[in-house]
């Protein structure tokens, strides 16, 4: 994979595909700024090496057309501040008027563009807009990692029309999952939750054979109880995987043994139940003290830890109790853990717990799909 070290951005503009697709509150307000400060070494580095202008562009959430909820404009003025130096920001991505706004930006500007997933292109990859969006820059750096595993213009297209490089922090990602994925040090435990099994099965099967244990909490959990022939009550579940979740029947994959129940997902007082004592008006919100005895003891015995997703219901705090104790064994652990997924980020966010994680990944998905040795679209167009 070629790395931006190895380019030559001197004089040049450089469109820097990154990660900005954060989560904000209702109001709009930043929950998390851990993507955006990922990003900042690549900037650094670029203007350090002489680079013209940096033209930053990224999606946020999932827009129908223009939606000013999801503006980068809050993004600009953030980043502007991280870097004390102002950031310009410009409400387009493609056109004549931004062409225009790039070139009579002074050198050394830092621009960001208006999201582009306002443009059906982007997630079509679009040769036409790809073009459109290469037309501003000279070199185009990926640092977005988190999309890496879609194709769209900004990832793969775009690679067609400008010499094309790695950014530091996906240069990061890659070199730091490589180290769970090939050449871990055993004992490997690799620990998922969040809602959907559909999304961890790739990534289950293609660590099989490898972990030597798998903790499975969270919804994900309830669908494999579910093709067990358990009750699970009114919990989420994939009704579609339960063959393929019944499949998941290997000595190494360890299930919790109790859990905590409500009788909503709003339930402000939690009760302890064990697997097989769940009734049919039950809600299995997150794991019980028992599991987390059983998970606590394997993950101290760990050397390598994988973690992706939430095991309990997190907009609840009387269901992140699992989760959080989670986050303080690894974080008192020795091992060589690496941590992904958005709701985990938050997790993590609120524990304050991010310095003692060995390598926390920006990529959710692209996580997943990378340690399941799927083909990544936007890695392949580096190589």
């Amino acid at each position: 994979m070629k790395s931006v070290e190895l380019a030559d951005v001197k004089n040049k503009n450089i469109f820097l595909r990154v990660d900005f697709n954060i989560d904000l509150d209702e109001k709009g307000n930043i929950l998390s700024d851990f993507r955006i400060k990922a990003v900042i070494p690549t900037i650094q580095f670029l203007l350090s090496a002489g680079a013209a202008k940096i033209i930053i562009a990224s999606h946020l959430g999932k827009p129908k057309g223009r939606d000013e909820k999801l503006s980068l404009k809050l993004i600009a003025e953030y980043l502007g501040k991280l870097l004390n130096q102002p950031v310009v920001f410009i409400n387009d991505c493609i056109g004549e008027r931004v062409k225009k706004e790039v070139a009579d930006a002074p050198v050394g500007s830092i621009i960001i563009l208006e999201n582009l997933r306002f443009y059906e292109g982007e997630e079509k990859n679009d040769d036409g807009f790809a073009e459109q969006l290469a037309g501003l820059a000279d070199v185009f750096v990926n640092d977005a990692f988190g999309v890496c595993h879609r194709e769209n213009a900004s990832v793969a297209a775009i690679t067609r029309f400008l010499p094309s490089y790695a950014g530091l922090l996906l240069k990061k990602e890659i070199e730091n999952l490589n180290k769970v994925k090939d050449n871990f040090e055993k004992p490997l435990v690799l620990i998922l939750g969040g809602a959907k099994i559909s999304t961890k099965l790739p990534l289950i099967n293609n660590f099989l054979s490898k972990a030597d244990k798998i903790l499975l909490g969270g919804g994900l959990a309830n669908t494999v109880l579910k093709s067990r022939g358990k009750e699970i009550g009114k919990s989420i579940f994939e009704p579609e995987l339960l063959t393929e979740a019944q499949k998941l029947n290997a000595e190494n994959i360890v299930m919790p043994r109790d859990f905590l129940i409500g009788n909503s997902l709003e339930d402000g007082q939690a009760r302890v139940t064990l697997a097989e004592n769940i009734t049919i008006n039950d809600w299995i919100l997150d794991i019980g003290p028992n599991a987390l005895e059983d998970f606590s003891s394997i993950i101290g015995q760990a050397k390598t830890i994988i973690w992706n997703g939430p095991v309990g219901y997190l907009e609840n705090p009387v269901f992140s109790q699992g989760t959080n104790k989670i986050i303080e064994v690894i974080a008192k652990s020795q091992a060589f853990s690496v941590v992904g997924g958005g709701e985990t980020l938050l997790a993590l966010e609120k524990n304050k717990n991010f310095d003692k994680m060995r390598f926390v990944s920006t990529g959710g998905g692209a996580m997943l799909s990378y340690l399941s040795g799927e083909e990544m679209p936007g890695l392949k167009y580096l190589n």
